[in-house]
């Protein structure tokens, strides 16, 4: 590859969604698991909450971005992805840390199901209490 210098790869991860992410210069175009992004996600609020870290440094025009997602849900693959690609933004402009940081690119989201308590139904659920 003679563009290593711009290729930049970094994970994203939100609850059991992981997403490795390779940024490139180029037109803006975005690629997950080989499917055009419109494809991959349909719903129009996943493909903003993709967008955000390209709007808010202002490079959607600037990047191809290929990604692989695996696990979890579409929301959180959709999460994972933001996350992958504010991190591969921050390793190619140091510079645009602050931008991401302050808009909360950066933070992985680290809310997931909680696990089910042994003796009970579930996360939360109990059995009803019988004083007889």
């Amino acid at each position: 590859m003679s563009e290593a210098s711009s290729l930049t790869t970094a994970t994203g991860k939100r609850k059991n969604a992981i997403a490795r992410v390779r940024v490139a210069l180029g037109s803006g175009a975005i690629t997950i698991n080989g499917r055009e992004m419109n494809e991959y996600f349909p719903r129009e609020a996943l493909q903003i909450l993709v967008r955000g870290p390209l709007e808010v440094t202002g490079s959607e025009e600037r990047y191809d971005i290929m990604a692989s997602i695996h696990g979890g849900g579409v929301a959180g693959q959709a999460g994972a992805l933001r996350h992958g690609i504010a991190r591969a933004l921050e390793k190619l402009d140091a510079s645009q840390r602050t931008v991401l940081k302050r808009a909360g690119f950066l933070t992985r989201d680290p809310r997931r199901k909680e696990r089910k308590k042994y003796g009970q139904k579930g996360a939360r659920a109990r059995f009803q209490f019988s004083k007889r």
